[in-house]
């Protein structure tokens, strides 16, 4: 098994919004706003390269968005930078035997989709693939809550079922890759997100939204888009005890700079990435 992490298109979005109720003053040490208020973020995949399986945990936000769309969101290149990072690696999005998408909002499906065509509709990647996603992700979806309808991509979910290649996933076990592999559910920040864990050689686990970056392994650093930040603050610090226990990692989708770290406890028992890796290049 050879894990590389691969680099999507960039965003910049409003720091208030991903730091949450933390105080300015303490967020800015860590992401430096521009004039516009908006940080630097990542949309970095997990690609796992395990016998005849190419598998592609997320997409990132893709090229799918028309012009005007791209710049309301913060969306940095106009190019399916995802597409180009997986061929500096060697592998064409029709390699790509699985993907997994741990929640179907925009800056972590619309990578799924062909990029913007002005008069066309966007058509889903991936031809070969099998697409992993939380069968309760998928639902709320499909019915979104006011709160985050934005957050979704309209006609995807048809896409994906239309595709005949949709799996939803609803137990940790019960899925097409093996028992190298678990699923682990968490809800504070949508409903049903779908969590990957790589069990061995090494015990990897992909943090998604539930911890977007390091500075969210901080206990009580949750964002403004989380809708359960209680429930997810829960969450990360089982998460976390679990990674500690087992001498592993977290995955980040959002860290502008860091791909990959452990997590420790410093005196007065906060939590912490170290052994930061900023990037994955065949590395297991």
């Amino acid at each position: 098994m050879k894990l590389f992490s691969i680099q999507g298109n960039s965003q910049k979005l409003d720091g208030g919004a991903m730091y949450g109720n933390c105080p300015r003053a303490l967020w800015t040490r860590w992401s430096t706003p521009d004039e516009q208020n908006r940080i630097d973020l990542a949309c970095r995949a997990l690609l796992i390269r395990d016998g005849e399986r190419v598998i592609l945990a997320e997409t990132g936000v893709g090229a799918y968005m028309e012009p005007k769309m791209r710049d309301r969101f913060g969306v940095v290149e106009s190019e399916h930078v995802l597409l180009e990072s997986l061929a500096r690696v060697g592998v064409s999005q029709a390699d790509v035997t699985h993907v997994v998408v741990s929640h179907l909002h925009f800056d972590h499906a619309g990578g799924l989709l062909t990029p913007y065509a002005e008069g066309e509709a966007p058509g889903l990647l991936f031809e070969r693939a099998t697409y992993l996603v939380g069968a309760r992700a998928f639902e709320r979806a499909e019915k979104p809550h006011p709160r985050d309808r934005a957050s979704f991509i309209p006609g995807l979910t048809d896409l994906l079922r239309e595709s005949g290649r949709l799996h939803l996933v609803d137990h940790p076990t019960d899925h097409p890759l093996g028992p190298r592999y678990r699923f682990h559910f968490t809800d504070g920040h949508t409903p049903g997100s779908l969590h990957l864990e790589i069990l061995e050689p090494h015990y990897v686990f992909f943090a998604a939204d539930l911890m977007p970056g390091t500075p969210w392994v901080h206990i009580p650093i949750t964002m403004g888009y989380d809708r359960f930040p209680e429930r997810l603050v829960d969450e990360k610090r089982a998460v976390l005890e679990e990674v500690l226990r087992r001498d592993g990692f977290l995955f980040y989708t959002h860290d502008p700079v860091c791909a990959m770290s452990k997590v420790a406890r410093d005196d007065r028992g906060r939590f912490q990435a170290v052994e930061r890796l900023e990037r994955l290049d065949a590395w297991g």
